[in-house]
């Protein structure tokens, strides 16, 4: 769910910014905002699989 989130916003935030003329710097905030977001998915998955791991141990 998180994963879809962070990409509707970051394709929603891309449309606008096309549209309301932003510049690539303030697109560039946004970008790695997602990024962060996507980065904040893949290390919560990842303590989720190892935690898994552990209890079937």
């Amino acid at each position: 769910m998180w994963i879809v989130a962070v990409a509707l916003f970051w394709l929603g935030v891309t449309i606008a910014g096309g549209y309301l003329g932003w510049t690539s710097r303030t697109l560039a905030l946004f970008d790695l905002a997602a990024l962060a977001g996507f980065g904040w998915a893949l290390w919560m998955g990842f303590n989720i699989w190892r935690a898994r791991q552990k209890d079937k141990g």
